[in-house]
């Protein structure tokens, strides 16, 4: 019986027919495995001392990312690490993964279709290394269609998790230009791309009836891709805030509906920080970049944690944190100046002789960082607070005082003595504790939103230089190739990461010389992040001055003035590993007057804040003179 068994499982296997959309699957990855391998082929066989041949190269490459797109659907949320090697944006990548950050950054190779477009124009140009960014590119196409891979078309959860990423990367990434090299094609891929996703859904419900799209789905899908093709091919011209306010988002929650209805289930890292019932792009529960509630993370009784958040409130403005009873969280981040410092380009350090290296960075929406600081040092806010308050430059406290002090008082002991069983992994009150409170204090300020959110989320009025400026920030300005949609920082979809750029900033206003400050390279010592500093966000900026890790520009019109110049560069600094473009952006006056609209549009409706009328008393004395708010 059981070898009767193995040949009637055998004969089922050799059976098997593939659905419609394992079929589509396989034929649209050979296809772009087999237009590899003749690019790769031919470059082997030619002559590149030919005149005109790197313009037929750069042609052939651009066919060759017409098959990517039609794949790119399944390639991006599959494997997306091996889609590094099939278009990478660049060639050495050190960005950190969030369920990595615990590790240290390790060095990802990049490949593919977009490196292989940008080396052509290299001075050092070599066939040799062409062909082998074109060949690993193959090599990681093929890897697709592998078992371990396939087998996740074979159930319907994938397809819409693919969707979700499809339609997060259509808002984000593909209207940008961050991964296409020519400007000029952005819009035609985008077109060709959308028919290429229709036919994918058309497969996926003749497969999966049961769990099909809906017709509401497909009529508006169907009205974006009409929306596209009677848009201006040319890329600066093309209206990124209709696009995503009709389309974009409106399709996203219809995907969120049904794969919370469908019950859908993932098992990949891809999806370790989204949200599955948020139901705009601009929910600011879209994703969680921070436990917001450190130790306390068992509790969600809604009056423990209001108590656990008052408490952490009069924390950040006690100055019993500090060395010297005279410096709080609240001095430097003050929170009537959107939680940052407007007055100077950096503080103080603790002492008073000299200042800080670097401007102190707002804590507005800091639950939407993975990697925190300028130079992503800590991966937890908790982490962060434990720093600064130990630090002998900033707030110069040993844990040991601070706790004496803290327990000394009868109103912060009686809250962390009463919240410590839920802590189990304690058994008294530690930094930890303080630390978590503060975070639960701070983590109240990244929930508030903007006109832009409201005009998106609720197509609330916003008025046109606004909209303009948007259309400007995602396209001819190139800021949305850093500063990613809906959070305009350096988290890009899957939001799983925080990236870093070197931007060649200068010392000081004269453009003398690059700052000093290594930035990323202190955390991580390799070349490519020498001077890079992670890509904060572009909310609230409006109120947040002075800008750049040094606080050397004091409006954001010189900060658009650097941009517009090509940063560094094209200031005349030396910049050996500049991710900015360095060419002009050739930005009119008017339309840097609309990029200011739009960041106007990103102040978020935040109420104000006030210190607290007096602090908890201390059993001793000599600290109930302190000051709500430090003395500096």
């Amino acid at each position: 019986s059981i070898f009767i068994f193995i040949i009637s499982l055998s004969f089922n296997f050799r059976s098997y027919t593939p659905t419609p959309y394992e079929t589509l699957y396989q034929q649209t990855i050979a296809d772009l495995a087999d237009d590899q391998h003749e690019l790769a082929e031919s470059i082997k066989q030619a002559n590149f001392s030919q005149p005109q041949i790197h313009s037929l190269y750069a042609e052939q490459i651009n066919k060759s990312r017409r098959k990517l797109k039609a794949a790119d659907f399944w390639l991006r949320y599959l494997d997306p690490i091996l889609y590094k090697k099939i278009n990478g944006p660049l060639p050495v990548e050190w960005e950190t993964e969030v369920f990595e950050k615990f590790e240290a950054p390790y060095r990802r190779e990049g490949a593919g279709l977009s490196l292989a477009y940008a080396y052509l124009e290299e001075k050092d140009f070599s066939k040799d290394s062409l062909f082998n960014l074109i060949n690993n590119s193959l090599h990681s196409t093929k890897g697709y269609l592998d078992d371990s891979i396939k087998r996740n078309l074979k159930n319907f959860d994938h397809f819409f998790l693919c969707n979700r990423l499809f339609l997060l990367n259509l808002g984000a990434i593909y209207t940008t230009g961050f991964e296409c090299p020519d400007s000029s094609l952005v819009i035609p891929e985008l077109a060709e791309m959308l028919g290429d996703v229709k036919k994918i859904y058309t497969a996926y419900n003749v497969s999966y009836p049961s769990t099909a799209l809906t017709i509401e789905y497909l009529t508006l899908f169907d009205k974006a891709i009409t929306f596209v093709k009677q848009q201006p091919v040319t890329f600066s011209t093309f209206d990124h805030f209709r696009f995503i306010q009709q389309f974009v988002n409106p399709l996203y929650r219809l995907n969120q509906q049904m794969l919370i209805n469908f019950k859908v289930r993932s098992k990949s890292f891809v999806d370790y920080s989204l949200n599955k019932y948020a139901l705009s792009i601009f929910d600011k529960s879209l994703f969680r970049g921070q436990n917001y509630k450190g130790v306390y993370l068992s509790i969600s009784d809604s009056s423990a944690l209001k108590e656990l958040t008052e408490t952490g409130r009069l924390l950040f403005y006690d100055p019993l944190l500090s060395g010297n009873n005279k410096r709080s969280c609240a001095s430097c981040h003050k929170p009537s100046e959107f939680f940052t410092d407007t007055t100077v380009r950096t503080n103080q350090e603790f002492d008073q002789q000299k200042n800080l290296e670097r401007h102190t960075p707002s804590l507005l929406n800091t639950m939407h960082q993975h990697l925190l600081m300028h130079d992503g040092k800590h991966y937890t806010i908790e982490n962060q607070i434990k720093d600064v308050i130990t630090n002998p430059v900033e707030m110069a406290g040993t844990e040991k005082e601070v706790l004496k002090k803290i327990v000394s008082c009868n109103e912060y002991k009686k809250v962390f003595k009463k919240y410590l069983p839920e802590t189990p992994a304690y058994t008294s009150i530690t930094l930890d504790h303080v630390a978590s409170a503060i975070m639960l204090y701070l983590n109240e300020f990244s929930h508030y939103y903007a006109p832009f959110d409201r005009a998106m989320t609720e197509n609330k009025e916003l008025n046109s230089k606004a909209i303009s400026g948007f259309n400007l920030f995602m396209s001819k300005a190139k800021c949305g190739t850093c500063h990613f949609v809906p959070h305009f920082n350096g988290v890009k979809p899957p939001y799983t990461n925080s990236e870093f750029e070197v931007l060649g900033v200068p010392a000081n206003k004269n453009f003398a010389q690059k700052s000093p400050d290594p930035g990323r390279f202190r955390i991580n010592p390799v070349e490519e992040m020498s001077h890079a500093f992670r890509t904060n966000t572009i909310r609230n900026t409006h109120f947040t001055k002075p800008y750049m890790h040094n606080g050397v520009f004091n409006s954001l019109e010189e900060v658009i003035d650097f941009y517009d110049a090509g940063g560094g560069i094209g200031k005349g600094i030396t910049v050996k590993n500049q991710t900015l473009p360095q060419d002009p952006l050739k930005l009119s006056p008017t339309e840097k007057e609309d990029l200011l609209s739009f960041i106007a549009s990103l102040n978020e409706e935040i109420p104000a804040q006030y210190p607290p009328a007096s602090l908890p008393l201390s059993a001793l004395k000599e600290y109930n003179k302190r000051k709500a708010g430090g003395d500096y």
